[in-house]
């Protein structure tokens, strides 16, 4: 149905006076065939792009009517009895709003702003699916066309920032940017300014102004709008906020500061490796995680630099504080995952450091007494995680600098017996390695049948939650894989260990069922 509904629209848009003749099929036909698949988020990229094409030469048509078609269009994003619809229809059926409204002629586009306003400025609507489309539109209009006629349209977007509802804020931040876009004069001070001295509203402003520059960001021209004046204010105010105490801030600040690099390179790696000799632990680890946000797939000109300057952001695992160790480890993975060439070189220092982080640290384990009971807080849990996330990547990437003896035993075996959350990473990592460096896997066979066997014979406590149960589930079923694995490496089946385990396993009939299952997959 997607490709029949495409290839009509696209017939279609080959010669728009073909609407007139059509006028009556398409509106019956293809419209209603085009609006189930913006519901069902089937089309995106280009073929959400002929879609928009198509509903801007319909509505220039004689046959069907501005109005008609908005309403199709604003009906379709109202909730179903199935539950509301994806992010990614919404956001499909907001864009083709704005194509639809540009393409009428400005006084259509302007009519529907201010309706839109209204939605958002009646006190009495309690329909925040209404609210949420309406902001969406005003976003993906204002993008594309200057709103700055429609007066104090700003504040009124930024009042649903105080609703109760996340996706409405959410996108109420997302319009702010958009909006800024279409007019960055009038607009991106005003969001400098609210971000300085809005202190409860901060986080989504920054979101609001990660809009701007990744907008700004896509082409020559959306760049040089944001250089000069612009850029500095922009980086004093993110510089500002890289010690925020709010995690969710120091996060977005990294993003924006990682979006920009990719723009100013020269300028921003410099001033990023200044303050990586930070006092601020915080600072040291948004400095981080902004060259994360900078390493993407694509070549740029940022490359460069970054060959000869990446070995100072990653040597930050070295950091005394966890949090800056773990924003390097994903800095370290991402590298490897997007552009392996940056740290090859590297590696050779820093996979020693890497493995360090899989170690349980003692002094990262605390107890919190809660009055009846204790409980025992594991600080450094997330970086472990990360760590081992990081060595599965460089597995796929960058297998020919790695030892996969110096790793199995003892990181990989201490890894096994671990937390939930590190068990999962553990269980693929060991798969992968079963099947790219068998050898050195069956060397050590032996010692890495008991976390294996504890893992899969691990039952909940009897007062388990459904969660709690689920998870040991996926637990059994992610060590099952890896021993599935481990079956297939040629001369395992000289382990008793590993075969009294296949033997328990083919015994257990739960565990017989769940080992054919995963077998299957």
């Amino acid at each position: 149905m997607a490709a029949l509904a495409l290839e009509l629209c696209c017939t279609i848009m080959v010669d728009r006076r073909s609407i007139k003749n059509v006028g009556l099929a398409v509106r019956h036909k293809v419209l209603p065939q085009a609006l189930v698949l913006i519901r069902s988020a089937l089309l995106q990229g280009q073929a959400l792009q002929a879609l928009q094409k198509f509903f801007a030469s319909l509505v220039q048509s004689a046959n069907t009517s501005f109005e008609t078609l908005l309403d199709s269009l604003i009906s379709t994003a109202k909730p179903s009895q199935s539950g509301s619809l994806s992010k990614q229809a919404l956001s499909s059926i907001a864009q083709c709003v704005a194509v639809l409204c540009l393409a009428a002629g400005d006084q259509k586009c302007a009519s529907t702003v201010e309706m839109l306003k209204g939605i958002l400025n009646d006190d009495s609507s309690t329909n925040s699916a209404k609210q949420h489309m309406a902001l969406l539109c005003l976003g993906e209009i204002g993008r594309r066309k200057d709103l700055s006629n429609h007066v104090q349209i700003e504040n009124i977007v930024i009042e649903s920032f105080q609703s109760p509802f996340e996706e409405i804020k959410s996108a109420a931040s997302y319009a702010l940017g958009n909006i800024a876009v279409g007019n960055l004069s009038k607009y991106l001070p005003f969001i400098l300014d609210q971000i300085d001295n809005q202190q409860k509203k901060q986080y989504l402003l920054l979101h609001s102004l990660k809009e701007v520059i990744a907008r700004q960001s896509v082409d020559h021209t959306g760049q040089s709008e944001l250089q000069d004046s612009n850029i500095v204010k922009i980086l004093a105010l993110l510089f500002n906020h890289c010690e925020s105490e709010e995690e969710g801030v120091r996060n977005v600040v990294a993003e924006c500061l990682g979006k920009i690099a990719l723009i100013e390179p020269n300028k921003l790696i410099p001033a990023l490796k200044e303050r990586t000799c930070s006092p601020a632990a915080n600072t040291r680890a948004t400095v981080a995680i902004a060259i994360k946000y900078s390493i993407v797939e694509r070549p740029g000109k940022i490359d460069a630099i970054m060959y000869s300057e990446i070995s100072t952001f990653l040597m930050l695992i070295k950091d005394s504080d966890r949090h800056v160790r773990r924003a390097a480890v994903l800095a370290l993975s991402t590298a490897a995952h997007n552009k392996p060439n940056l740290i090859k070189g590297l590696l050779p220092e820093l996979l020693p450091l890497l493995y360090d982080q899989t170690v349980v640290k003692q002094e990262l384990i605390r107890t919190v007494d809660l009055g009846p009971f204790k409980h025992v807080v594991d600080d450094g849990l997330e970086l472990r995680k990360a760590a081992f996330e990081c060595v599965d990547t460089l597995l796929d990437s960058c297998l020919d600098q790695l030892n996969p003896s110096s790793f199995i035993v003892p990181f990989l075996l201490s890894g096994l017996g671990d937390h939930y959350d590190v068990k999962m990473p553990c269980h693929l990592i060991l798969s992968k390695l079963a099947d790219k460096c068998p050898s050195a896997v069956l060397a050590v066979l032996d010692s890495l049948v008991e976390p294996l066997e504890k893992t899969i014979v691990h039952r909940p406590k009897g007062d388990a939650v459904k969660q709690e149960i689920d998870r040991n589930e996926d637990m059994i079923r992610s060590a099952l894989r890896a021993i599935a694995a481990l079956s297939r490496i040629s001369g395992s089946d000289y382990s008793m260990k590993f075969k009294n385990l296949m033997n328990k396993i083919t015994a257990t009939p739960s565990l017989a069922e769940k080992y054919n299952s995963v077998r299957s997959e």
